[in-house]
């Protein structure tokens, strides 16, 4: 949300700096994001002053320039060569000095430097009002009165007034702060001075045109005010409302549409004005229609019509979706003479629907959905009429009819003095608890000696508690001013095993240790990456690409590399800590994940480092090195059959699978666009988790005696795996086989069909003894039967 700096100082006398005030915005809540300086004309006619042509004469060396002398204030008088046809002696002109950066209407901007045209010295320029943004005209240079007073800063002369422009982080509770009267309200309270509302005294009702209304659904449209004015004249809006909307980047259209604009971002109550003219059968019904309605909006869009929606209708048909979006046949247009002019206040749900039903997203409905107040409407529909007569001329042609058949009631709520110090933390004086609350529009019916009776006006639509109340006094009363305590009295308490936080926190110091990057993928997907028949579907979905909550982090990991990837970045390493869901007969279940991702080259590009590819045994790498770091050992190896990799193995415990890992097949990567081998790693963290919950921390003294290594070759079947090898082992020798490991790999024409060479070490040792030769010969012997007869290995001499 944009607040202009200027716009907000006609709410409330303000003696802060822009700067100055945007901390203070922060400070109770309205978070500035960014404060951006507007200039109303580019370049604010900085470095222009005002001149007096001393004199002129015709160039010596070109026909259609003039050599002139001008005062601009200076010891000296200036020599300016100008090509204008209009230079005359005498004359008051805007000279942009040297150094100065020019705007033109049209073109580049261009700085001014001393030179010479055709042999004469220039000091700068005589100034068109096209070149420095004032007008249209290029016929010659600006004269001004005679009696502009030379040497004076052309920005000042032409009252030349630069804004300011906050940009707020609005959060969905704080609709009352959604203009400037709702800001200008909070700095109010914190700076405890008044706020300045409309004054709409000097408006008369009439009575030539009376255009009744009917609310026939008042459960989604509680209050409905409304009025005509007649005899307007459509046209562009005074400078002065121009500059207003344009410093928050509200593009002008007309004096009629801009004032409606105008009372929105000023009081935050969105209004339309309708042709009054267009209004068949000359009433207004405020109703729902049938489903499948046709209706065109204004942007010239056909769409069919819910029977939830709430419509602005004449006596045949719809004119406007009420609080959303107006429609075509009933707008104002240049021939407008009479219009209809509204302003109510509808239920936030029916709007936030509609909105969404039918994705439009307007000023009005991002106000309405949120909650207007409902006691602004007549006051904003005055104010309006009053503007629409000063620049469109006219006459209020009818009395306000406000359809209100129900009061919507202040809040009532008692606040405790010892329920506000319990919460903030402070003994605040309880005639500044007073205060802040008076401040803030909200009214002290009773006090008591250990608390205050209060009514909340219904346009803070989320103060409706006691908490609430105590949160409006905290961030008003000021949290820097809330002393953090010295000593703080703590109680010593168990934390789970394993600590979730701190083992995550282990394992990102790990995998960043080793140049990986954290990425924070949205939890919300495309349908096409899930199994539509376990999907979680959103009901009401931002957009096609964000309907359904994800079921593997592989896609949203595949996205992230494939934005880097075309921005030419090529070697990366993903981790993500991330969760998955689906649907199930019991309802949905959320699932707890680990990514990993590998792709591009090992190491960056280096002079003395050849390239090398990330290969299948760098996942592998990482993976057990996480696994070791965890503590966990002992897991059986399983080959993955999955369509998402083309190979890859499993580590399993039983019937449980920890995690997976391979090379990413084609449809995931051709779905994400991206391109060269991905290898991706998949971790159960919730069954990791659990398994490092049954570990014991057991302790063995470093052996004294030495290891000993013998290597064996096996010729074996395709078909058999190391893991099946290294099982073999194990059972063959559980006390001094400490490791077994492949070294080499050989399948080729040297070797029978269907034929490979395992290169394996094993790693012997007694933790008691040295070993002897005896002894290690008698495990080779066995580990080499048991590999004949179990493997169908042949050793290799």
């Amino acid at each position: 949300m944009k607040i202009s700096y200027n716009w907000l100082k006609d709410f409330i006398q303000i003696d802060k700096t822009p700067e100055e005030l945007a901390l203070i915005l922060t400070d109770v809540g309205l978070e500035v994001e960014h404060l951006e300086l507007v200039q109303a004309i580019p370049g604010g006619l900085e470095g222009l002053v005002i001149g007096h042509v001393k004199s002129c004469a015709p160039h010596p060396n070109a026909d259609r320039l003039r050599v002139t002398t001008v005062d601009v204030g200076g010891e000296e008088l200036l020599h300016i060569v100008c090509g204008a046809p209009n230079v005359a002696e005498g004359q008051k002109v805007v000279v942009a000095t040297v150094g100065t950066i020019v705007y033109p209407l049209e073109g580049e901007s261009f700085k001014i430097n001393k030179s010479k045209i055709r042999g004469e010295v220039s000091e700068g320029m005589i100034c068109a009002e096209d070149e420095i943004g004032l007008g249209q005209s290029h016929d010659g240079i600006m004269v001004l009165d005679v009696d502009a007073p030379v040497g004076a800063l052309a920005k000042e002369y032409f009252e030349v007034k630069d804004d300011y422009c906050f940009e707020i982080g609005l959060t969905p509770n704080r609709a009352d702060a959604a203009s400037h009267l709702g800001v200008a309200r909070d700095v109010a309270a914190y700076l405890r001075a008044d706020v300045k509302i409309p004054d709409v005294t000097a408006f008369v009702a009439g009575d030539g045109l009376t255009i009744p209304v009917e609310v026939e659904d008042a459960g989604l449209c509680p209050r409905y005010s409304s009025l005509t004015i007649s005899g307007v004249e459509v046209k562009p809006s005074p400078d002065w409302l121009v500059e207003k909307l344009a410093a928050i980047g509200v593009r002008p259209i007309n004096n009629i549409v801009d004032v409606t604009n105008y009372v929105l971002h000023a009081l935050g109550q969105p209004m339309h004005a309708f042709d009054a003219d267009k209004i068949v059968g000359g009433k207004v019904v405020v109703k729902r229609v049938s489903e499948g309605t046709p209706f065109r909006t204004l942007d010239g869009v056909e769409r069919k019509l819910s029977s939830e929606d709430l419509m602005i209708c004449n006596a045949e048909e719809p004119m406007c979706i009420a609080g959303v979006f107006g429609g075509e046949g009933s707008g104002v247009s240049e021939g407008t003479t009479k219009i209809f002019l509204e302003s109510a206040y509808f239920i936030p749900v029916t709007v936030r629907k509609s909105s969404k039903r039918h994705g439009l997203k307007t000023d009005s409905s991002f106000r309405f959905e949120r909650g207007t107040d409902p006691n602004m409407t007549v006051i904003a529909l005055k104010w309006a009429a009053l503007l629409i007569q000063e620049l469109a001329g006219g006459a209020v042609s009818s009395a306000v009819l406000d359809v209100y058949p129900v009061k919507m009631e202040p809040f009532a709520i008692t606040v405790h003095y010892d329920r506000v110090t319990s919460i903030i933390g402070k003994e605040i004086d309880p005639a500044e608890i007073k205060a802040i609350i008076e401040a803030l529009d909200i009214k002290v019916l009773k006090e008591q000696d250990d608390a205050l009776s209060i009514e909340v006006p219904p346009y803070r639509v989320d103060v409706t508690r006691e908490i609430d109340v105590i949160e409006e006094i905290l961030r008003i009363y000021g949290y820097n001013n809330v002393e953090i305590k010295t000593q703080i009295k703590a109680s010593l308490t168990t934390s789970p095993k394993p600590d979730k936080e701190v083992l995550n926190n282990s394992i990102a110091d790990l995998l960043i240790a080793n140049g990986f990057n954290e990425i924070m993928c949205n939890s919300l997907t495309k349908l096409a990456y899930v199994d539509e028949s376990t999907a979680v579907r959103i009901i009401n979905p931002l957009s096609s690409d964000l309907d359904t909550m994800r079921q593997s982090l592989l896609f949203s990991g595949l996205e992230a590399i494939s934005y880097n990837q075309k921005r030419r970045n090529i070697n990366l390493k993903f981790f993500e800590f991330g969760k998955t869901y689906f649907a199930n007969e019991n309802g949905y279940e959320e699932q707890q994940r680990v990514s990993l991702f590998l792709v591009g080259n090992r190491h960056a590009e280096q002079w003395n480092n050849a390239d090398a590819a990330v290969s299948f045994y760098d996942i592998k790498g990482v993976v057990d090195a996480i696994l070791k770091r965890l503590g966990i050992s002992n897991l059986q190896v399983e080959e993955v059959d999955s369509d998402h990799l083309v190979y890859g193995l499993a580590y399993v415990r039983g019937a449980k699978r920890l995690v997976s890992f391979g090379a990413v097949a084609t449809g995931p990567k051709d779905k994400t666009d991206v391109s060269g081998e991905v290898f991706y790693a998949d971790f159960d963290w919730a069954m990791i988790l659990k398994a490092i919950s049954k570990n014991k921390i057991t302790y063995q003294e470093v052996s004294k005696f030495p290891t000993v290594r013998r290597d064996l070759s096996l010729l074996i079947e395709s078909s058999v795996s190391f893991a099946d090898l290294k099982a073999i082992a194990q059972k063959t020798e559980r006390k001094l086989l400490k490791q077994v490991n492949v070294f080499d790999v050989y399948m080729g024409e040297k070797l029978p069909a269907n034929k490979k060479s395992y290169a394996l070490s094993f790693i012997l040792e007694d933790d008691e003894k040295t070993l002897t030769d005896k002894q290690i010969d008698a495990v080779m012997q066995k580990l080499i039967l048991n590999f004949e007869k179990q493997a169908g290995a042949e050793i290799r001499k």
